[in-house]
């Protein structure tokens, strides 16, 4: 054998030797990166009017994106403004029997208690001198006795009328009681307590947005009665996305809260997306089956929740992940 071919084959050795090496090192590599599997996970909210009645409008339709607090539908309000007014006419209405309570009695009413008195007072002093004038006359036959009885009866008539006078009086300058003030008051915070709840129900006719998203389903159609609470819509929302993942508890020590992980999909395997793990379960749980993983599916694992940092709109709900340690 000449020394070129000799060469040659040297050469041949040594780079399949480097390759060799290469390719066991990359094989480490990769052996060092566990894989775990796992879905998206991405959250979603059914809207719902929170007081009931006839929708009016609505804004979107299914698969349209929108931002948190932009206007999904509306209901007629025309029955929710008149149970604003008749509510305001309710507070008005208590605040002036409340109002007049705290202000006592006019004074026209105190003078004329006062006068009332002062009349009862004369028409007492009048019956005392008639009783005192028959008195003087019915033992001389100069009355009868029943003419005497009268006066006494009338003066004590006058004296009942004046009991009754100085009582009223002294109601009226004293003013109401505390308790009919506080049951005026009592009312009247009912009252505005019902105006709330009536303003809150007309507010409550426009469904908004809570947060960005997409709507994912509409349930309602224009000119719907919809009572309080029934679902209307779905939004699927943009942010947070999560994936669901499961780690078995040889390799739990290397997904900690915090961990650096990156993610692919079947749809674009080439493009990871990078995440972060969140919630790490305490409690181990059997692999749901649709978890495809290498080992036995009856095996224990632990729930992991994994932030997504950089999604976009490619992934979905359920999609399928592969997670790795970032490198």
């Amino acid at each position: 054998m000449t020394v070129k071919p000799r060469i040659i084959i040297i050469a041949a050795v040594v780079a399949l030797a480097a390759a060799g090496g290469t390719w066991a090192c990359r094989g480490r590599g990769e052996a060092d990166r566990p894989t775990l599997f796992g879905n998206v996970d991405i959250r979603e909210v059914n809207l719902a009017f929170r007081t009931g009645g006839r929708i009016a409008d609505i804004k979107v339709d299914e698969g349209s994106p929108v931002h948190a607090g932009d206007l999904i539908a509306s209901l007629d309000p025309e029955p929710l403004q008149d149970a604003v007014a008749n509510a305001e006419a309710a507070v008005a209405a208590s605040g002036a029997h409340a109002a007049m309570l705290h202000q006592g009695y006019r004074s026209e009413d105190v003078a004329q208690a006062k006068a009332r008195l002062e009349a009862a007072q004369a028409a007492l002093k009048e019956a005392e001198q008639q009783l005192v004038r028959q008195q003087a006359m019915v033992p001389s036959g100069a009355a009868p006795q029943r003419t005497l009885d009268n006066a006494v009866s009338q003066r004590d008539q006058a004296a009942a009328q004046v009991r009754t006078a100085e009582q009223s009086l002294r109601e009226l300058s004293v003013g109401y009681r505390k308790e009919e003030i506080a049951e005026a008051d009592g009312q009247l915070r009912q009252a505005q307590a019902s105006l709330e709840t009536a303003r809150l129900n007309l507010r409550d006719a426009q469904l908004t947005a809570p947060s960005d998203g997409v709507i994912l389903t509409r349930a309602v159609e224009k000119g719907s009665m919809v009572a309080a609470g029934t679902p209307g819509f779905s939004l699927t929302l943009t942010s947070p996305v999560w994936a669901r993942a499961y780690v078995n508890e040889t390799q739990l020590g290397r997904f900690n809260s915090g961990t650096q992980v990156t993610l692919t999909t079947d749809l674009h395997p080439d493009q990871p997306y990078h995440g972060v793990v969140g919630f790490v379960s305490p409690t181990s749980e059997f692999t749901p089956k649709n978890v495809e993983t290498a080992d036995l599916r009856t095996a224990l694992v632990y729930r992991l929740r994994i932030v997504v940092t950089d999604p976009d709109v490619q992934l979905r709900q359920g999609m399928p992940v592969t997670v790795r340690l970032a490198k």
